[in-house]
């Protein structure tokens, strides 16, 4: 059972995706939370201190997810280049999709805020200097200290390309015509690839090319 901090933190967070923050009500965010008003209060002193505590539990969730997806496939040791750039591509993949059902991280990203928001205090500088530091601490152990100038190059141009697919993020991608005789037919049947794999498809081809002169 979620603490009553987590509870109206979740429902602080609910309000925000049907109404703007400046129409979030703390009287509604304490009754959807099951709790006083005084505890909403008690908790982060006023609606300023639950925006700026709700940024950041967004924040570092979706860092934590970071870390998790550098983690998979961690060994103990490090492996090729390719098992780092598909690390880091699980990592960008986790970023692409999180900014993509997660205002308030999209937000963080883009510096982005928008009327419907609460202002963060986190920007994109910030963010993605912790993406790279956490790349960086995921993928350094074990590798020669003279790779590591490369391996932090590397995850910081990555780092900046998936900020890029956020900001920009790839479009549906239509299969190509493959002769002049198929315009015709294909033009009623052209089939797109969906957004979100587009844009999978698209940050791992930009981080892979990051890590291309990496040695493994």
């Amino acid at each position: 059972m979620p603490s009553a901090r987590e509870a109206l933190l979740d429902a602080a967070y609910t309000a925000l995706l049907v109404r703007a923050w400046a129409d979030v009500r703390m009287v509604d965010v304490a009754a959807a939370a099951g709790v006083s008003r005084q505890t909403l209060y008690n908790a982060f002193g006023s609606k300023d201190g639950l925006a700026r505590a709700l940024v950041r539990r967004e924040t570092e969730t979706y860092l934590a997810g970071v870390e998790r997806e550098l983690a998979r496939g961690d060994a103990g040791a490090p492996g090729p280049t390719d098992d780092a750039a598909a690390r880091m591509t699980a990592a960008a993949t986790w970023t692409l999709r999180t900014a993509r059902t997660n205002p308030l991280v999209r937000a963080a990203l883009t510096g982005c805020w928008g009327d419907r928001l609460p202002l963060g205090q986190t920007g994109p500088a910030e963010l993605v200097g912790r993406f790279r530091e956490r790349a960086v601490a995921a993928l350094a152990p074990g590798r020669p200290r003279e790779q590591l100038p490369a391996l932090d190059a590397a995850c910081e141009t990555a780092a900046r390309l998936t900020l890029s697919c956020v900001i920009a993020p790839a479009g549906p991608e239509r299969e190509p015509v493959r002769s002049p005789a198929d315009v015709r037919a294909a033009v009623p049947r052209q089939r797109t690839r969906p957004a979100a794999e587009a844009e999978s498809a698209a940050v791992s081809r930009l981080v892979r090319g990051a890590f291309a002169g990496l040695v493994g």
